[in-house]
């Protein structure tokens, strides 16, 4: 993940980086955040399909251990 920081010019959320003791900051677009947001609205997706499919396999062994 990306260091973000408070930008000392514009106040504004920015990535932070450092190299050779050189620090910049670049703003944070908001294609960037959008980018960002459908990776993780997917991420999501994904693991709510893998409870479900989790759920109803706990769901049929313990039907399996009743009977």
């Amino acid at each position: 993940m990306s260091d973000v920081r408070k930008c000392p010019t514009c106040s504004g959320k920015a990535k932070y980086s450092e190299k050779n003791g050189e620090i910049t900051y670049s703003a944070i677009e908001d294609e960037e955040a959008f980018k960002k947001i459908v990776q993780l609205k997917k991420a999501l997706a994904n693991f709510t399909e893998k409870i479900k499919t989790l759920e109803a396999e706990v769901e049929t062994l313990r039907q399996g251990q009743s009977a």
